[in-house]
């Protein structure tokens, strides 16, 4: 299966290369059948990796210090993190289509609609996350750095920022096939390294530890509701799973494609956050690296620091990758080696802004609480879209931006997906709350943050009937 060259993108792109050690040639060009490969397990290890994560360790410590029991911190890091299954199942779209996850949303926005919904989620709030994951590895690194005596300046930040952004931006343009090889290696690696400090905590932990002054009544809701939302917005980010699954043969099952994608993400996540919590029973964890490092002998120290590089490069790697992607679907005609390029430039520039301006601690709380307003009703429309559509997508049809595709809708509009995103995104934001923002509902309510249900259940119930209301499924999806 080749794509239409009625895309210019595509049109430009040099024929598709996926082998590892060589930068990634393809695009968001189709993969023909006949370059399908792999098979559904290796997307465990894609997503174990960026998930074997320092800022697990960093929510797990935060809902403590909310007030919480460690009793009461895991059953919110086990229900929030049920939304991997989420990110699973949007999975199922790549090999269905061939194609990056932002090029197959055009099914639910439209050609022209799907630009500006791309533009915000693969470019803006992608944006954010590469800073926010790398101003975590470079306060650890600063951290080592100073141990090491070197004198604390703007200018050794930037040095820092910088070569951890370059280590991260050459996994992606590198791409598919290295990541597939370099992330099975790392998540055993990064796991090795978390399983040895995890078991320095738990000799830590103090097991009968209560909160000094846990919250009562309907104030308690409120605490487990934010809790629920910090550790929710982690997988509802991922909308690009589909990048990573396309590759695989057509013929993969649902099911595993499903399964293996959730399994990498919920594991590590459950794991390490609960950790953190009960870290968070003996240690500080309003400055979690200073914490965790207090328990380490010395020689530990730049073993972990080392192990919160990698996992950052493993998780921002596939950011940058997906949000060159992202940049090439709005129709900027650049080679996806330069799209990522560019997206590398905006996230160092937004994290030395971040890390020199804003805490860490606080930056991290207030944009997992606020970002599931867009994160999260996004997703449900693609997973509702895959439902309606028995995931049959044609990747040829969803390169069609000409006027007579069956994805242009009315003037390029597809108006179900786009209202349902902003009915649901609207929703949210009433429904939301946080340190620096509550929402009308949610003050009327005491603070109750029920963004990620309201988001997410009434975007899926606005796109359900408005796509059978405006009759914008067709059946022109191939069957496969």
């Amino acid at each position: 299966m080749e794509c239409s060259t009625t895309d210019p993108v595509v049109a430009a792109t040099p024929p598709g290369q996926d082998r590892v050690g060589s930068p990634e040639s393809r695009g968001i060009d189709c993969v023909p059948d006949a370059e399908r490969h792999g098979r559904a397990r290796e997307l465990f290890a894609l997503w174990a990796a960026p998930n074997v994560s320092y800022l697990s360790f960093v929510v797990g410590g935060t809902l403590v210090l909310m007030g919480l029991t460690p009793a009461e911190a895991l059953a919110v890091t086990v229900a929030g993190n049920l939304f991997w299954l989420l990110t699973g199942f949007i999975a199922v779209s790549g090999p269905a289509a061939g194609t990056s996850g932002s090029v197959i949303s055009r099914a639910m926005y439209g050609v022209v609609g799907n630009r500006v919904i791309v533009a915000v989620t693969g470019w803006l709030i992608a944006s954010l996350y590469l800073a926010l994951n790398w101003s975590a590895a470079s306060v650890a690194g600063l951290g080592l750095t100073s141990r090491l005596g070197l004198p604390d300046s703007p200018g050794l930040d930037a040095v820092v920022v910088c070569l951890i952004a370059g280590a991260t931006i050459l996994v992606a343009i590198f791409g598919h096939a290295t990541i597939v090889r370099l992330y099975g290696a790392l998540s055993i690696l990064l796991t090795v390294v978390f399983v040895a400090l995890s078991l320095l905590v738990l000799a830590h932990t103090d097991w009968s530890y209560a909160p000094a002054d846990p919250p009562t009544g309907f104030g308690h809701l409120v605490v487990l509701a934010s809790g629920f939302t910090i550790v929710a917005s982690a997988p509802l980010s991922y909308a690009n799973s589909p990048d990573l699954s396309r590759y695989l043969p057509r013929t993969t099952g649902r099911r595993a494609v499903t399964l293996w994608t959730a399994a990498g993400g919920f594991l590590p996540s459950v794991l390490f956050t609960a950790i953190g919590t009960l870290a968070a029973t003996t240690l500080d964890m309003n400055d979690p690296q200073t914490a965790l490092e207090s328990i380490m002998p010395s020689w530990f120290v730049p073993v972990f620091v080392t192990a919160v590089v990698l996992n950052t490069v493993a998780n921002n790697g596939i950011t940058a990758y997906s949000s060159g992607l992202s940049m090439q679907s709005i129709g900027v005609r650049l080679h996806r080696v330069v799209a990522v390029l560019v997206v590398g430039v905006i996230g160092t520039a937004m994290t030395l802004f971040a890390l020199l301006v804003f805490d860490f601690l606080t930056a991290v709380n207030t944009m997992m609480e606020l970002v599931v307003v867009i994160t999260g009703p996004c997703m449900a429309v693609y997973a509702t879209d895959i439902v309606l559509r028995r995931n049959r997508y044609d990747g040829e049809q969803l390169h069609d931006q000409s006027r007579t595709s069956p994805f242009w809708y009315r003037a390029g509009v597809n108006w179900a997906g786009v209202l349902a995103t902003l009915g649901g995104g609207v929703a949210a934001t009433l429904c939301a709350s946080s340190t620096s923002w509550a929402g009308p509902l949610s003050s009327a309510m005491d603070g109750l943050n029920l963004a990620v249900p309201v988001g997410v259940v009434g975007a899926a119930a606005l796109y359900w009937a408005l796509s059978r209301a405006l009759g914008t499924l067709p059946p022109t999806t191939a069957q496969h």
